[in-house]
């Protein structure tokens, strides 16, 4: 946000000071014709100043250091056959300050200077002190003072950089660290139940093994014991797939408040995310609420490192035979015609088909380069 402010007073700054040229160079020719009606020297002054103002508006835009050169160059021949151009020199003096290099834009406030002052001292016909001190010492102030400015401005952007990125690396440590502790926490507890089961169940085969000519009775009890710990076991691991469901939603009970979650939540940086829901969505199954959150989030991410949108919209509508979310962003859009039907990534379109696929359900995509994205996940209320 604050890169964005600069650039965008940087720009203003640079239109003013283009408008401000231009502005003066019709004043001093207008100045010229009212003060030298029959000079000899007007057609001259007229394509001079013609030619300075309109290669000035061509290379303004682009501010390069070959066009500020020409057009320098320009305005010294204007000023040495007419010093009412002499004021000119001030939009010059900010450009060079704003585009070159230290050194050489002092050098060229030191040329602009000594220019104007002796253009001063030509229409006032003696050395005026105003001109000899005074204008140096404005000259001076003004390129301090915008020269701090522009050293506080890098030192602020520096500043602002090593504070974004210091926050994407404790960002990515505390997903980091969050992903170790929740590996260890699901390596002890399948190490504690089903790990322990399995172990338990090869024990008692084992021993039936052992035993099943000799002792067929207790191998056959064996076996009903490894079978009772099986049954166990497939009752933990399917608790564990309903403990891995989205923690939003066991945080928020239900996906409309977990949605709302997600948007409040990815709004802390530069994308601003919304939700809004149409109508009264039912209850759905765990399973297909965690799909929706999931698919939610996918886009989202893809939103944030593809689109380059500012905003993105999250819309979850309850239609009569279908729930359906919409993922709308003001992005670039992209042409779907060329898009490859799996991308590689784990967020991918094929992804979020796989996704829908599960409980009957479709995706459509609608984009245009430049005109942002939607994408609309839909999934029958009775397949669910």
């Amino acid at each position: 946000m604050t890169d964005n402010a600069q650039v965008n007073g940087d720009r203003v700054l640079g239109v003013i000071m283009h408008a401000a040229f231009l502005l003066l160079v019709a004043a001093s020719l207008a100045r010229f014709a009212l003060r030298h009606p029959e000079s000899a020297r007007t057609p001259v002054i007229v394509v001079l100043s013609v030619a300075v103002a309109g290669v000035y508006a061509l290379g303004a835009r682009r501010g390069r250091v070959g066009w500020l050169a020409v057009v320098v160059t320009l305005w010294i021949v204007l000023v040495a056959l007419a010093p009412s151009f002499a004021w000119c020199a001030v939009p010059l003096l900010y450009t060079g300050l704003r585009i070159l290099p230290l050194r050489t834009a002092l050098i060229l406030v030191a040329v602009l200077t000594a220019f104007v002052a002796g253009a001063q001292i030509r229409l006032a016909g003696w050395a005026d002190p105003a001109v000899l001190v005074t204008l140096p010492t404005v000259v001076v102030l003004a390129t301090t003072v915008f020269v701090h400015m522009r050293r506080q401005s890098d030192h602020q952007r520096v500043l602002i950089e090593d504070l974004i990125r210091t926050r994407r690396e404790l960002a990515a440590t505390e997903r980091r660290e969050g992903t170790l502790a929740e590996r260890e926490r699901l390596a002890m507890e399948i190490h504690d139940t089903l790990a322990q089961g399995l172990s338990s169940q090869r024990m008692l085969l084992q021993a039936a093994d052992r035993i099943w000519d000799t002792e067929p009775a207790r191998a056959h009890e064996h076996v009903r014991s490894a079978e009772s710990i099986a049954e166990q076991n497939l009752t933990e691991a399917r608790q564990f797939v309903r403990d891995l469901a989205p923690a939003d939603l066991a945080a928020h009970g239900s996906l409309a408040a977990a949605l709302g979650a997600l948007a409040e939540r990815e709004s802390a940086g530069a994308l601003a995310v919304r939700f809004q829901m149409d109508g009264e969505p039912p209850r759905l199954p765990e399973r297909v609420e965690a799909t929706l959150l999931r698919i939610a989030q996918g886009a989202l991410a893809n939103v944030r490192e593809h689109a380059r949108a500012r905003t993105a919209t999250l819309t979850l509508t309850g239609l009569g035979d279908q729930v359906v979310l919409d993922i709308a962003d003001d992005g670039q859009g992209f042409d779907i015609a060329a898009l490859p039907e799996n991308t590689g990534r784990g967020y991918g379109l094929a992804a979020i088909r796989a996704r829908l696929q599960q409980f009957g359900g479709a995706l459509t995509v609608e984009s245009t380069p430049g005109e942002g994205t939607v994408l609309s996940a839909a999934i029958p209320w009775g397949e669910a």
